[in-house]
């Protein structure tokens, strides 16, 4: 591979009046967890929704691991290996814990309606590995004693980490996170960081969006600071929380 591992180059993007992203340039190397901060209305988002082919950027554009994403739709992103939760959740209410991973979950069949009847055996092993894998993963995040739950019965804790295993259902190498850790309880946040880092022990890569200082100090081996849609700086998170105009800009005072 050459190159950096995701490089954003140059991006805009305009919504009518609002200057959402401009000329934002970073890139994320692979095997690390990289935080993107910056006061609310700093585009953090948006570079989520250009990365992942849910809006198109004005200019510029992003590559992975060398391969131009800009115009790419989103689902093609997703087989590419990058996958992305949301501030909402998106999940299915009314699932069970266990369909809700075992939808992300590639298919190694193709999806003809009349498989089932055509080869019922092999359709059955399909569905008994799908299952299998779906409870790995949750085995994996601590959820394996919900599986049969409905996701509204969870508590908001435990359906931030289901997100994450539908993330890690995808297969996705690239795991984007939107706030993972905002509004969970002190038990919930720790079990939410450690998820993370035995992630990236394994070899996930990560690009998340968090606004605790001490979190992104825990999690980061590099921060992303956004500023209207700008890039004022990149680099490690002690340098980053020690620079007093950054933190000008984030707080009104010091990080």
């Amino acid at each position: 591979m050459s190159g950096p591992y995701l490089d954003v180059t140059g991006v805009s993007k305009r919504f009518g009046g609002l200057q959402a992203l401009d000329d934002c340039s970073f890139a994320i190397e692979p095997g690390q967890i990289t935080c993107l901060v910056g006061p609310n209305g700093a585009g953090k988002t948006s570079v989520f929704n250009v990365i992942t082919g849910f809006i198109r950027p004005d200019a510029g554009q992003v590559r992975f691991r060398g391969q131009v994403l800009t115009r790419m739709g989103s689902r093609r992103i997703v087989g590419l290996g990058i996958c992305r939760s949301f501030q909402n959740l998106r999940l299915f209410a009314d699932l069970s814990v266990l369909d809700n991973v075992t939808v992300y979950l590639p298919s190694r069949t193709d999806e003809n309606p009349f498989r089932p009847i055509l080869r019922p055996i092999r359709t059955e092993i399909e569905r008994k590995r799908r299952m299998a894998a779906a409870m790995s993963i949750l085995e994996e995040v601590g959820l394996a004693h919900r599986a049969r739950d409905a996701v509204r019965n969870l508590s908001y804790g435990e359906q931030k980490l289901l997100c994450v295993a539908r993330l890690m259902a995808s297969g996705a190498e690239l795991l984007l996170l939107d706030e993972p850790t905002s509004g969970l309880s002190a038990q919930a946040l720790e079990a939410m960081i450690a998820l993370v880092l035995r992630l990236k022990a394994a070899g996930r890569t990560f690009l998340v969006v968090e606004h605790n200082t001490r979190i992104v100090q825990r999690l980061a081996d590099s921060v992303v600071f956004l500023h209207q849609g700008h890039v004022l700086a990149q680099g490690e998170p002690a340098a980053i929380v020690a620079d007093p105009k950054l933190g000008e800009i984030y707080f009104g005072g010091a990080l």
